[in-house]
């Protein structure tokens, strides 16, 4: 690519920022990002974590293992994906998060658009030993880990009969990567994604009183589509429940964004 593909620039932000701020606003668990020995990485989102291989150059599996092992205490599951992957939609996580939930399984490995996809997958956060045993003994490819454990790998039909995700991803461009400039010029022409604003009190002057369809990557592109610029006196809540000033917070199609005054009385 010419450049770590983690600090490529994305509405503003960088793909790795894009990443991590997406599963911030998704899941309820801790965001961690495991980084090659000495990599340095681009700013990220507050409360992100950063865990670093203890050997580099050992691929997927060895970041899967130490991923998963960083957060084996403090959740049973995982979802894990690579940093290239710009149309990562929320809908997308849950239905894989979902397929773990009460079932008798231990990944959710997505074949989506036609190849498997260990790097958009869910995983039990228990199978952390098993992955760094594995590497232990030269064993790097994620197969010979599903090869040892429980697996379910849905395709696009039975990913696309969850209702949320086939009409916010219906393309299933979740799984979409970057792995060629080519590849990143074509992600970057594609237009933002069509959210929805409004704005109340004191900010709902100018005409600007009902719902709009807008195309913005963030919330900073939200606020600059309402004609507002996101400092002390304004505050947004995404899709009714999320509270943030973050200029660099992604957004997906079918998001909803209020724009209130933060000021009193506003």
């Amino acid at each position: 690519m010419g450049t770590p593909k983690a600090a490529l620039e994305w509405h503003g932000s960088t793909l790795l920022h894009r990443t991590a701020a997406m599963l911030g606003r998704t899941v309820s668990g801790p965001v961690v990002v495991v980084r090659a020995p000495g990599q340095e990485l681009p700013t990220l989102p507050a409360g992100v974590e950063v865990v670093e291989d203890p050997v580099e150059g050992l691929g997927p599996m060895q970041g899967i293992a130490t991923g998963l092992a960083a957060v084996a205490d403090r959740a049973p599951v995982a979802f894990v994906c690579s940093t290239d992957m710009p149309f990562l939609h929320p809908a997308f996580v849950r239905r894989v998060l979902g397929g773990l939930a009460g079932a008798d399984v231990d990944v959710v490995l997505p074949v989506a658009r036609g190849f498997p996809q260990p790097l958009a997958a869910g995983y039990r956060t228990a199978l952390a030993e098993l992955a760094a045993e594995l590497v232990a003994h030269g064993q790097l490819r994620p197969a010979m880990l599903f090869a040892q454990c429980r697996v379910t790998r849905p395709d696009d039909a039975e990913l696309l009969a969850d209702d949320g995700l086939a009409r916010l991803d219906p393309e299933l461009d979740s799984v979409v990567n970057v792995n060629a400039p080519e590849d990143y010029d074509t992600a970057r022409r594609r237009p933002a994604p069509e959210i929805t604003v409004q704005c109340y009190g004191a900010l709902a002057g100018g005409g600007h009183h009902g719902p709009r369809v807008v195309r913005a990557g963030t919330l900073g592109g939200a606020a600059a589509a309402a004609g507002l610029v996101l400092d002390r006196h304004v505050v947004a809540a995404l899709n009714g429940d999320q509270i943030s000033r973050d200029a660099d917070l992604p957004l997906v199609a079918g998001d909803v964004v209020a724009f209130l005054s933060a000021d009193a009385g506003g």
